[in-house]
């Protein structure tokens, strides 16, 4: 599968919990692969820690595993390292810097370094900035009906929709929260061949 078209699966994916089947393999094709090589590929040993506290504030560990359990950090690693386009991962580092910054300037430590309580502060502010730059969006076409648009451009838009993409398509998300079956396609073996012309 070509990278342009995972990732248009990908944005078609993020509206769960129904998964479009080729994004559904290419990405447990992707958790596979951490069994094998879990190190990182694109991330450093900082924004690796960021990214695993800030995917397991979006989805916790409950009565079920959460991002964390799930290698959801791993699998954010691996498509912003292979499937981003330069633009979209430098966004996307960009703005994994920024939650620094903003932790920096808010509580003069890291984001890794901050109380529970600060890195849901900052998750919330990143979320209320989300949701004001989707109701600019929806505002510039009058006469919108339909949920806000999602702004591509924001770093937390993306960060979230790979937490929840990496979460739902592992083993775990697809069969304890979503209750769906990982079953292969059919194969009818006594299906006529036609003729060759």
């Amino acid at each position: 599968m070509q990278r342009r078209e995972l990732l248009k699966l990908l944005a078609i994916g993020s509206t769960l919990p129904v998964i479009p089947t080729p994004v559904l393999a290419a990405c447990r094709q992707i958790h596979a692969s951490f069994a094998h090589s879990p190190s990182l590929k694109i991330l450093s040993a900082h924004q690796h820690a960021a990214v695993t506290v800030m995917a397991e504030l979006v989805i916790p560990r409950t009565s079920t595993p959460g991002a964390k359990d799930t290698r959801v950090d791993l699998f954010i690693d691996h498509i912003v390292a292979d499937w981003y386009s330069d633009d979209e991962r430098a966004l996307f580092l960009k703005g994994l810097d920024s939650v620094d910054s903003r932790t920096q300037s808010l509580f003069q430590k890291r984001f890794v370094d901050a109380s529970p309580e600060q890195q849901a502060e900052i998750l919330r502010s990143l979320g209320d900035e989300l949701t004001q730059a989707a109701d600019a969006l929806a505002h510039r076409a009058p006469g919108y009906r339909g949920s806000p648009p999602e702004p591509e451009n924001n770093f937390y838009w993306q960060f979230r929709r790979l937490t929840l993409i990496g979460y739902f398509t592992s083993e775990v998300g697809f069969t304890q929260q979503l209750h769906e079956e990982i079953v292969p396609g059919s194969f009818d073996g006594c299906a006529p061949v036609e003729a060759v012309r």
